[in-house]
């Protein structure tokens, strides 16, 4: 188990792949994000982009699943803030996306000894290692218990 006293800043993480498909751009896209860009083909094709894009708030999502995967080991990470969040281009059917994390501050908690903070920066980018999406998000992470 990976506590806040295990993590340095300038430690970098990578993510698993993920691919996705048209047909969860559209079913994410009629569902939270109903857009023409991102639920039907015809109408993205006359839009901006062009073609079939995924919401970014579904990017998001995705980077989201990649980050809690390759951060199971870390002990009760939970969220507490996103600044700077980014869409550098879309997503699109069939790409694939993976997560770069990299710790660029921590500090202790102030309230609660038992705890620390832990900013990292995310770097989602699709199979030609262009950048689709950056943020920084704060987690609180516990500390490791006194022997």
């Amino acid at each position: 188990m990976r506590f806040y006293d295990d993590i340095s800043v300038g430690d970098v993480r990578h993510s698993e792949e993920y691919t996705v498909s048209k047909s969860e751009i559209t079913t994410f896209g009629e569902k939270y994000d109903p857009q023409p860009f991102h639920i039907d083909e015809d109408a993205a094709e006359d839009s901006v982009f062009g073609g079939l894009v995924a919401s970014g708030w579904q990017t998001a999502a995705i980077c989201m699943r990649l980050h809690v995967q390759s951060s199971e080991d870390t002990a009760a990470q939970v969220g507490v803030g996103v600044d700077n969040l980014r869409w550098h281009q879309p997503l699109r059917p069939g790409e694939t996306l993976r997560l770069r994390n990299e710790v660029i501050d921590k500090r202790p908690s102030e309230s609660d000894p038992g705890r620390g903070f832990v900013t990292t920066r995310h770097e989602g980018r699709n199979q030609d290692d262009e950048l689709v999406i950056s943020y920084e998000a704060t987690a609180m992470v516990r500390r490791a218990p006194a022997e």
